[in-house]
């Protein structure tokens, strides 16, 4: 179990120190977690990622959210991370503040479907309604913006969050909410034309046939 957490923290603090290099936070913004058994890896609050290291893991109990590894204090987003992993089968988050995509969660309710990516992620992204970051409140409208099976969705006025079953899965979501958002955001910058959307239809058909789609490679 040591070597399994030592090696989801390592992954973690890279996760989080490459949203930084790509652009999807600035700062300490965002945050990155993992799950390993019954324990959740999180990054800390207010702590730039570049000077986190081996042995400022931080590991908090997923029943009952206590701090049961670290000195540091785990990120105040904490109560959507643990909400995530209860409610899903998720074992790793990206939450950032991608700017295109905090740009469209303050537009709309539903990111119109654009581009039939949206399928991979679970269906049409929806928007959680905006609550004070760190609360309860927030947490339960993450998990509402994230229903049916969705993997990613925006969160008004604040950013994205994504899950997978690894922190790569998980950054990839992250990345093609982003690039969609940016993909809307140019088509309606276009003042006199309105972007054509998917149907539902459309999106359905997409979703059957990614149930194919794909192929594993081993590891070299």
């Amino acid at each position: 179990m040591r070597d399994a957490v030592q090696n989801a923290w390592s992954e973690v603090v890279a996760t989080a120190r490459r949203t930084v290099a790509d652009g999807l936070v600035v700062g300490t913004s965002g945050n990155v977690s993992a799950r390993v058994g019954d324990l959740v890896l999180v990054t800390p609050t207010g702590v730039p990622y570049d000077r986190l290291g081996e042995d400022d893991a931080v590991a908090v109990d997923l029943a009952s959210g206590e701090q049961v590894r670290g000195t540091l204090r785990p990120t105040s987003e904490l109560p959507t991370h643990l909400a995530v992993y209860r409610a899903t089968p998720a074992r790793a988050i990206v939450h950032t503040h991608a700017p295109h995509a905090t740009a469209a969660s303050s537009l709309v309710s539903k990111l119109p479907n654009i581009h039939y990516m949206a399928a991979a992620l679970g269906g049409q992204i929806l928007c959680a309604g905006y609550e004070l970051y760190g609360s309860e409140e927030l947490a339960r409208e993450v998990l509402k913006a994230l229903r049916d099976g969705r993997t990613a969705c925006l969160m008004r006025n604040h950013g994205t969050l994504a899950h997978g079953d690894t922190l790569d899965e998980a950054y990839d979501r992250t990345q093609q909410l982003e690039w969609m958002c940016r993909v809307w955001l140019l088509a309606r910058s276009v003042t006199d034309a309105a972007p054509h959307t998917l149907s539902r239809g459309d999106m359905s058909r997409v979703a059957e046939k990614y149930k194919g789609y794909g192929q594993y490679v081993p590891p070299a």
